[in-house]
């Protein structure tokens, strides 16, 4: 197969070499019963599809029926994924036109509950699978690929997905639904992307008892038998895909941050767990700190939750508060963590090296007011700082209570507020309810979807700090430039080109994100500013020098959900 492109970086037509029954399964180069009769002749597939010809919207609207036909969430999923595996066009095409309503279907918060029935579900596979013992096979299973010039992998050893933990190879439905989310949201063409799965076992009792479980039934490969086959891993990626990104996504908290830090010095690749979380929390606060005329780094930030996502939050804050004007020492002095053992104290010998630089010293809280001083809660955090900015990544289900928005919203006119767990049945607190508690006066950011919420007659949107809107422009615009690495500085650029489309800058009480119908817009402006950061840190080779330039460097990876001429080889 090969892609063929006009001046402007559009695919033209794809020139294929598979006809009749090889078409027709080929899930992205199907068409179904929108083959013309022109096609259907070329190609040999008269009797294999009915003879009636049928458009892209036809076919649309009788899968939007069948989706509707499900009783569950889950059963939507299952179907969306089969869809997927008989023609990708559709499914794109139908997510697409009802994006508010199926990407919650196709990624979070369903994407948990698929994660879980993986094993359960008989189905076609997608993706590939890396076990621990097949380690010496590593390039043999890489060949076995079903798209061959593979620009994007996702990566992941199932280890932390979502807020759900270990769910051993279930964790290949979150690489699958990432790379969805980056076709759909991001526009990059689905044809360049591979997901993949690290069997390298699981410490989930309840699969290895299940004789249904599809992995590796044996306690997680850790230490440095883990650390040599990740190696072996990036090093065979590397030689087989030169230039690729690769992502990782939702390993543990330890193996995530060690194998970002070891590696994004030498490739290019990116962890969304750790950064993507991140810059998207870094966007939406720098939107709600403008939208009230203040600064961030005069900003009071609370994290619940000092794990590999909450502490690579407030990295990313600090690093902003940085630039302006804080030195780094200061700009921790401005953020408080707590995690299960309560505020982070430095002489608390469990810290792990990343949380060490955020840990307060006893005699700073000295004075504080505390119900039990072996273990500060985070009531405790907020009565003694009386922050401005609330944020969750701890998956503690109402973790945000009453007492604690209400004490936010008595010493701030405008309380910013954003628990970020997800899926929804973790989310520390309900848009309903914060509302309701700051009196309509909250800035609000969930992780997860809410409805709008209705309060004493107005209606509030609810921003979902969905990384959908800024991983995926991050990707493209670092495929687009063939970026070397991803730099801090072009995360920083991410987060800047996200937070000045925000509603709010415009309006005090509009919502703080974009609608999820601009989502692609807003994900290309990221690309655009992504590609100009590379350039200036000196990661890629690119020149662009005006706004067709880089367009037609984003068209060349990017894809639209519609049917393309053909052309036979």
């Amino acid at each position: 197969m090969k892609i063929n492109f006009n001046k402007d970086g559009l695919i033209e037509s794809i020139s294929i070499s598979k006809k009749g029954q090889a078409l027709a399964n080929s899930s992205f180069l199907n068409k179904g019963e929108a083959f013309s009769l022109e096609e259907r002749e070329e190609f040999g597939l008269h009797g294999i599809i009915p003879d009636n010809v049928e458009n892209l919207e036809g076919q649309a609207h009788r899968a939007y029926l069948q989706i509707n036909g499900k009783d569950s969430p889950l059963q939507k999923n299952i179907y969306l994924n089969s869809l997927y595996d008989r023609n990708e066009t559709l499914c794109y095409y139908l997510m697409q036109n009802n994006i508010k309503e199926l990407l919650p279907i196709a990624y979070t918060p369903t994407i948990g509950e698929a994660v879980e029935n993986y094993s359960l579900q008989e189905r076609k596979p997608k993706g590939l699978f890396i076990s621990y013992e097949n380690q010496d096979k590593i390039e043999e299973i890489l060949d076995q690929r079903v798209n061959k010039n593979i620009k994007l992998i996702v990566v992941t050893d199932g280890e932390g997905v979502l807020g759900i933990g270990d769910w051993g190879i279930g964790g290949i439905d979150i690489s699958i639904g990432k790379l969805m989310v980056y076709t759909l949201c991001g526009g990059i063409n689905p044809a360049y992307v591979l997901p993949l799965q690290l069997d390298v076992g699981t410490n989930n009792q309840k699969l290895l008892n299940d004789p249904m479980y599809l992995g590796l039934k044996h306690p997680r490969i850790d230490g440095k038998e883990y650390d040599d086959f990740i190696d072996k891993f990036v090093k065979i990626v590397q030689k087989k895909f030169p230039g690729v990104l690769l992502h990782w996504e939702d390993f543990g908290r330890n193996n995530a941050r060690k194998n970002l830090e070891k590696y994004r010095q030498s490739i290019c690749t990116f962890n969304d767990d750790m950064q993507g979380t991140s810059i998207m929390t870094l966007s939406n606060i720098l939107a709600a700190t403008k939208s009230i005329n203040t600064d961030l780094k005069d900003q009071k930030i609370v994290m619940l939750g000092a794990g590999t996502a909450g502490v690579g939050c407030i990295e990313r804050i600090c690093d902003a508060m940085v630039k302006e004007g804080l030195s780094i020492e200061d700009a921790r002095k401005n953020c408080w963590l707590v995690d299960r053992q309560g505020l982070l104290i430095n002489d608390d010998k469990t810290l792990v090296d990343f949380q060490k630089p955020y840990a307060k010293d006893r005699a700073e809280i000295s004075d504080w007011v505390v119900t039990n001083p072996e273990n500060i809660t985070l009531t405790d955090v907020v009565k003694n700082v009386n922050p401005t900015i609330l944020i969750g990544c701890s998956t503690v289900r109402g973790a945000f209570t009453k007492e604690i928005v209400k004490h936010m919203a008595d010493h701030n006119d405008r309380p910013i507020i954003m628990p970020l767990s997800n899926p929804t049945s973790l989310s520390e607190a309900t848009a309903e309810d914060l509302i309701n508690w700051t009196d309509g006066r909250g800035i609000i950011a969930t992780g997860s979807p809410f409805e709008p919420v209705n309060y004493n007659g107005s209606i509030y949107e609810i921003a979902q700090g969905n990384n959908a809107f800024i991983y995926p422009g991050l990707g493209l615009g670092a495929l687009a430039c063939e970026a070397k690495l991803i730099t801090d500085n072009m995360l920083f650029a991410a987060a800047e080109a996200l937070s000045a489309v925000s509603p709010m800058l415009k309006n005090p009480k509009a919502c703080l994100m974009a609608d999820l119908t601009e989502v692609k817009d807003c994900n290309r402006l990221v690309a655009k500013a992504v590609i100009k950061q590379a350039m200036i840190d000196g990661v890629t080779s690119v020149t662009p020098d005006s706004e067709h330039d880089f367009d037609v460097l984003i068209n060349q990876v990017s894809w639209e959900p519609k049917y393309y001429k053909y052309n036979l080889e």
